[in-house]
């Protein structure tokens, strides 16, 4: 069936909450463009492969960005020194990615607004300044990780490292300078695609299929009760390199700047689950050959680095195997990179109200692009400077990550239960229960971070302790909830929403809005939430200057 373009005049509108005119207008995406007035319904089968070719970007590139540098050398530390024995973890994120980022992206179509500036407007100015500056430091750690993986693969490729880290920040930067979105999202999908090269190299090394399949839905803790601190650590590592909090401004504010819309929702939501089906199977692939590759070795259970792997797969299944690695880990830093760099910007410029879309020029948007240049800038200068503690930079990023995961989490599921914000695109009792579940889990292994950070040398039962300490609270939680619950009368299901005309809801102006009210009892959780991220934080980073004063 053949598909008409109908294009009808646009419906006068009532005001909506974007904050860059430049956010709005047609979809020019890199493979299609989608006109602001063409409102037909895609019916057939070519229409919706056109639109979904069109929408194609956010959830992807998200996703990708996410098996960066820090990702490739996490994976390939739990493949080196436990084989395929944690892979379960993957399975067991898969909803976890497609809930937070769900909830992200609805947010960024129905809002028009970064997810930086909607804290901003809706819980005070501590939560958005906390959270642009968290964001900001922890970008910028991030970055230099990045950078730390581009020193590596060329290192490997035998390429000159300040040269390498020079031309990566110049072909960061001028990929989004060109003052087109289409332009940085073709660039972004093509090193998307880069990714790719991860599959031959799985059949380069061809793990045993079987016991791959075997360890994705069975979950096992390998090395029993004597190494649970150990591979509690490496799973919260996991977690957190796959389940970053940089991912949810990224794709809120990138979904706002491709202009998509809630009427595009179905096909963004494909969009995602391509690009959630591509990372599973390249953190599965890296695994996977690692655990192939150094099992019977002097290398099991020694991991050293992102270049030690390649050397690893060099030596298990000749050079070209090394050598593919190393291009998938430069082409990984780099889309990274694009995506750190990217979110920082735009929620900076968000929050600031600078101009902040890829659809001007420089001279459109000079703060907007200063910002995504000078974190970019800084990250290549502190890895080239001589004698930068590059190690505890990575570790630092980690244990942070970990510690603000929570509260990222956290502002998210109060967000999208605003129906002042999203109205009838409002979070569902399902979503509310997944996501508060995923919540829990979240904290309770922060908490075990920050302190298997301030004591190295945590045993296995403080572990089990601080668990079970959780466990409790969150029962307690629960709990409060119901008895709530019954108090205001409400039914299992929660207060009922009308979804009735969601496909063209936008959320009104910021100004429009009326303040939320807090109770009691949320209250008390920002509290208590607002003390443990300070103090956490403090004793992180002044443990961190302890290490790096003794080396």
């Amino acid at each position: 069936m053949t598909h008409t373009t109908v294009r009808t005049a646009v419906p006068t509108q009532r005001p909506t909450a974007v904050l860059d005119d430049a956010h709005v207008g047609d979809i020019r995406g890199a493979l299609g463009t989608i006109k602001l007035d063409d409102t037909a319904p895609r019916t057939g089968l070519s229409a919706k492969l056109k639109t979904l070719l069109a929408i194609v970007g956010p959830g992807l590139i998200v996703m990708v960005g996410d098996n960066d540098a820090g990702a490739f050398a996490t994976y390939g530390q739990a493949g080196q020194n436990y084989s395929t024995h944690l892979l379960w973890t993957l399975l067991l994120l898969i909803p976890v990615l497609y809930v937070n980022q769900e909830m992200v992206l609805r947010l960024g179509a129905v809002t028009g607004v970064g997810h930086a500036r909607l804290i901003l407007e809706r819980f005070g100015k501590f939560w958005g300044a906390f959270s642009v500056i968290d964001l900001f430091l922890l970008n910028a750690l991030t970055l230099v990780t990045e950078f730390i993986g581009i020193t590596l693969a060329a290192g490997y490729l035998g390429l000159p490292k300040a040269g390498s880290v020079i031309l990566a920040a110049v072909v960061i930067v001028s990929a989004a300078f060109t003052g087109s979105f289409r332009r940085f999202e073709r660039v972004a999908i093509f090193l998307c695609a880069g990714s790719l090269l991860l599959i031959p190299l799985y059949f380069m090394i061809h793990p045993k299929t079987s016991q791959m399949a075997h360890d994705f839905v069975v979950p096992t803790m390998p090395g029993g009760s004597g190494q649970l601190a150990t591979v509690m650590l490496l799973i919260i590592g996991i977690v957190g390199t796959t389940v970053a909090p940089w991912q949810l401004f990224f794709q809120q504010s990138y979904v706002i700047d491709k202009r998509i819309t809630p009427r595009f929702m179905r096909y963004e939501k494909a969009d995602l689950w391509i690009g959630i089906a591509i990372v599973v199977i390249g953190a599965a692939a890296i695994m996977g050959f690692t655990a192939t590759a150094f099992t019977a070795t002097k290398g099991f259970g020694n991991f050293t680095d992102a270049a030690g792997i390649a050397t690893g797969l060099e030596a298990h299944a000749g050079k070209l195997a090394g050598i593919l690695f190393a291009i998938a880990l430069l082409d990984a830093s780099i889309i990274g990179a694009f995506a750190v760099s990217l979110s920082t910007a735009y929620a900076i410029g968000d929050v600031f109200g600078i101009k902040h879309s890829l659809h001007r020029g420089i001279k459109g948007a000079k703060g907007f692009y200063a910002i995504y240049a000078g974190v970019v800038a800084v990250a290549a200068t502190i890895v080239l400077i001589p004698g930068s503690p590059l190690g505890l930079l990575t570790e630092g990023v980690q244990t942070l990550a970990g510690v603000l995961l929570p509260s990222a989490t956290v502002f998210l599921l109060l967000l999208c239960n605003d129906r002042t914000v999203l109205g009838p695109w409002t979070n569902g009792p399902k979503t509310n229960a997944f996501t508060a579940t995923v919540v829990g889990v979240l904290v309770t292994l922060s908490i075990i971070l920050t302190a298997s950070v301030l004591f190295p040398d945590i045993s296995a039962t403080t572990i089990l302790d601080i668990m079970a300490a959780c466990g409790i609270a969150g029962v307690l939680a629960i709990g409060y909830a119901e008895v709530r619950r019954r108090n205001k009368g409400w039914a299992l299901s929660g207060r009922p929403i009308d979804r009735s005309g969601k496909d063209d809801w936008r959320m009104p102006p910021l100004e429009t809005l009326p303040k939320p009210i807090f109770s009691t009892g949320r209250k008390i959780g920002m509290g208590a939430l607002r003390t443990y991220l300070l103090i956490a934080m403090a004793l992180v980073v002044l443990k961190i200057v302890e290490v790096a004063l003794h080396q």
